[in-house]
């Protein structure tokens, strides 16, 4: 048994610019998850004109400008994933610290307010289990690799195969002797073209074949966990207590770590059994992003509550870390097929990724002091994510980049508009009691067909250490909750139920090669999968 370790392997890009990320990975990190103080959630989110409800403070500052008295707000939650079983030490259920925020309330006159808040709260939980099982229809990952082989050049979607000076299989962009590694070449096809798809050739110690096997079924599970902390600075007001102003400065915190296990059963030409592969990869992201928010709330009727709400958020500006540890495993090796019995790499890079606008409006209005309806339309533009490659350092020691162009051609093609709808209402029966409901509507993000491309000439993609992917589609949310104030505590509890189906695909299904004459198309057998989540919420205040 020999081990593959990737430092040397990489050696040939050392000189390169650090890496873009590609399209799904980045898209992870542009969603948000229904979460904030019990109150905001038990109305569905709708509480962008209504106001005076300090999660507000991320989708419209202006709601900051409702309040009249200073808060504290604290929130934690119960998280379970329905149709779940622990993998990787990530469990169905955990607590999660959720939501702490103040806002001070100082009055200038007799009808102005100047209101200063601070929040932190959990934007994305990741804490994620994902398992799927299928037949491969005689497909395999290890196709894909030997596809781009076959492509022999890195236009047309493949790399030229050859020895570097490590004595190691390398993908370089054509058979020329001055050429670079080749961007389609990623860490997964490095570990199997050296431990899998080249084999000794007629028993020699010295030549090799390159070739693939068939692939019978497929098992992969992964477990994701962590977060990404928001914290807003605020700054709001209003003037005739009609119209409302704000604008809120955000930090974001990225913290995602994922284990991932992808196993195939693989089979001969004549149907028997050859063994198995399996891949194993830890991922993990960090890095801090910055945004702006900016906006107004106004009564368009001077004697009457009713709200209109209008706000906009600029890209979040993402400075981030990936780092990966992958091994392949060749369960085949004592079958005769490829080099190695394991191989194993992994790397680090930095990049920058800016995610789209946002864009909201909002209603909002009262019935006495008994009813408050909301409801809130937000519209993101997912395909204009901008993946960006790390140049180097100005001459103020900031970071140069500039748009890795394939890899956002490839998001273009892949994600789209997503519009968000929020609607929300709060009934008190008695002043000290409040009863809400809620429903949140997500658009899908992913176009239908949307693939995670392994053949782009993209630095994002030479970095890549899986090549699974989901499509997910609709986001369903339904929320309730109640409340209750005495002697300016407040006590709130809300309940959410989050439904998401998917596509689950273990590789790119648009990968062909030819082989003795023959034209192999490699489709495997989509698997559909759902992310099923219950919530239970509780806040507790103290107003002064």
């Amino acid at each position: 048994m020999k081990k593959i370790v990737l430092t040397a392997a990489l050696a040939v890009a050392a000189a390169l610019p650090s890496a873009a990320q590609d399209t799904y990975e980045g898209a992870k990190l542009m969603t948000t998850d229904l979460n904030g103080t019990a109150r905001y959630v038990g109305m569905g989110g709708a509480l962008e004109a209504l106001g005076a409800d300090i999660s507000a403070i991320g989708t419209n500052p202006a709601a900051i400008g409702l309040f009249r008295h200073s808060t504290f707000q604290t929130s934690l939650s119960v998280v379970s994933q329905q149709d779940a079983v622990k993998f990787a030490d990530v469990g169905k259920t955990h607590v999660s610290f959720d939501q702490a925020g103040f806002v001070y309330s100082t009055r200038m006159d007799r009808q102005s307010f100047i209101n200063i808040a601070f929040n932190y709260h959990k934007s994305r939980n990741f804490n994620q289990i994902l398992s799927a099982a299928n037949s491969l229809r005689r497909g395999s990952l290890n196709q894909v690799g030997f596809a781009k082989y076959d492509k022999d050049n890195v236009n047309r979607g493949g790399y030229n195969l050859d020895w570097n000076v490590d004595g190691d299989l390398m993908g370089f962009e054509n058979n020329s002797p001055d050429a670079y590694r080749a961007n389609t070449f990623t860490q997964v096809d490095y570990l199997y073209m050296n431990a899998f798809n080249a084999w000794p050739k007629n028993g020699s110690d010295t030549d090799i074949e390159i070739g693939y096997l068939d692939g019978d079924s497929y098992a992969y599970n992964s477990g994701q966990h962590g977060w990404i902390s928001d914290f807003d600075i605020n700054l709001s007001g209003n003037v005739n207590d009609r119209v409302y102003l704000g604008l809120t400065v955000g930090v974001h915190d990225v913290n995602y770590k994922s284990t991932t296990d992808y196993a195939e059963n693989l089979v001969f030409a004549d149907g028997s059994r050859a063994g198995n592969t399996l891949l194993s990869d830890e991922h993990k992201v960090t890095g801090t992003g910055v945004d702006i928010k900016a906006g107004v709330i106004f009564r368009p009727l001077e004697y009457s509550p009713f709200r209109v709400g209008l706000s906009v958020s600029t890209p979040t500006w993402y400075d981030l870390k990936t780092s990966n540890s992958t091994v392949f495993y060749n369960n085949c090796y004592y079958n005769g097929i490829g080099l190695w019995e394991r191989g194993e790499n992994g790397e680090t890079y930095e990049f920058k990724m800016y995610t789209p606008w946002k864009f909201d409006v909002s209603l909002g209005h009262t019935i006495g002091t008994q009813l408050a309806l909301g409801a809130t339309y937000e519209y993101a533009d997912y395909s204009s994510m901008d993946m960006r490659v790390n140049d180097g350092y100005d001459y103020n020691g900031n970071r140069d980049s500039h748009s890795d162009r394939a890899m956002n051609t490839q998001t273009d093609h892949t994600l789209k508009g997503v519009h968000m709808l929020k609607v929300g209402a709060e009934l008190k029966p008695d002043p000290a009691l409040a009863v809400r409901v809620g429903y949140n509507y997500v658009s899908p993000m992913y176009e239908e067909n949307g693939v995670r491309d392994m053949t782009i000439n993209s630095i994002g993609v030479m970095y890549s250490s899986t090549n699974d992917y989901v499509n997910w589609k609709d986001t369903h949310r339904v929320t309730c909750g109640l409340g209750y104030k005495y002697n300016g505590w407040n006590f709130d509890l809300a309940y959410q139920y989050s439904m998401t189906k998917g596509t689950f695909n273990p590789y790119q299904p648009n990968t062909s090669f030819t082989f003795d004459g023959a034209t192999v198309t490699n489709v495997p057998q989509t698997t559909e999968v759902n992310n099923k989540r219950h919530q239970v919420l509780a806040t507790v205040g103290y107003t002064f």
